[in-house]
């Protein structure tokens, strides 16, 4: 067998753990499975798109590629202000749909309902802004470097990796060392004992919603430069994503991204041992078996 799938299955398994990161953490904090939270994986991936071809239109220095990678200046940049627009986008969302929901005190289903609709109107919206024709970053086509034990990789998949563990690490971070995370967790654990004392829910939730919004704006950029772009982008990974939030204990980063990787391994393992056909069904069988097993996840509390 070709050692190579474990590389693949890294670089699979780092977009869908930064994807479930985000999910874990808006699932804990507003109780609900968001399913457009795949489209805001899309809709990042196009902001740094059309930022990052606008910036080159303005100083095409700004997309001679660094060093080894196929992206310039321009890519980074466009990150930066796609995660910002992304979160702002998951803000708007939030305010014009859910908000009102919570207000109302709407039933879980409504608001899981809400979401599938607000999936297919953003979808559908990039198809119609974008087309649905693939786009990428780069044209530029890279030699894959020997890494020993038979393992290749190209410089921006290696980029990619640093990126997705450096996100990683922050979030977790923010989640165990600051205010902001320490009032996220007390919310999971009890939004209104948390509102009795004295923490600001709303500024909780407004927090989730961007911070979430940002890991899958950056997971969406990780995708588009390695595969491509496409309006079912997001759509496409929901299921691995929601798989690895559970697989790896709703409200755990760590446990979301150490369960990203294992579902990203498992693919790359079931496409090398029987064929590509099957790498849809693995984040099913892993989902249903968790759920069978140990509801609670790897990382989750007990209730």
């Amino acid at each position: 067998m070709n050692p190579q799938f474990l590389m693949d299955g890294l670089i699979a398994g780092a977009i869908i753990g930064l994807g479930a990161v985000g999910v874990t953490l808006t699932y804990s904090i507003l109780r609900f499975s968001n399913f457009a939270h795949g489209e805001l994986l899309s809709w990042g991936a196009y902001l740094a798109l059309g930022i990052s071809s606008a910036l080159g239109v303005l100083a095409a220095g700004l997309t001679t590629p660094l060093g080894p990678f196929s992206f310039g200046w321009s890519l980074p940049i466009a990150a930066v202000l796609a995660i910002a627009l992304t979160g702002l986008l998951a803000l708007a969302l939030d305010a014009a749909l859910f908000s009102s929901f919570r207000r109302r005190g709407s039933a879980i289903i409504i608001m899981v309902m809400a979401s599938f609709g607000a999936s297919l109107a953003l979808r559908s919206l990039l198809e119609f802004l974008f087309t649905s024709k693939p786009a990428y970053f780069s044209q530029a086509l890279q030699i894959a470097m020997k890494l020993g034990l038979g393992l290749r990789a190209t410089p921006d998949q290696l980029a990619m990796l640093a990126v997705a563990l450096v996100s990683v690490i922050i979030v977790h971070l923010v989640m165990t060392r600051t205010d902001i995370g320490r009032a996220m967790r007390a919310v999971s654990e009890n939004p209104g004992l948390a509102g009795i004392a004295g923490i600001d829910v709303r500024r909780v939730i407004r927090t989730a919603w961007f911070l979430g919004a940002a890991l899958a704006c950056i997971a969406g950029i990780m995708s588009g430069l390695i595969i491509q772009i496409r309006p079912y982008l997001g759509h496409d990974l929901l299921l691995p994503l929601f798989a690895a939030a559970i697989l790896g204990g709703i409200g755990s980063v760590p446990g979301a991204m150490i369960a990203g990787l294992f579902i990203g391994l498992s693919e790359a393992f079931t496409v090398q041992l029987i064929g590509a056909e099957w790498r849809a069904a693995v984040s099913f069988a892993i989902l249903i078996a968790v759920l069978l097993v140990r509801p609670r996840g790897l990382f989750g509390k007990a209730t």
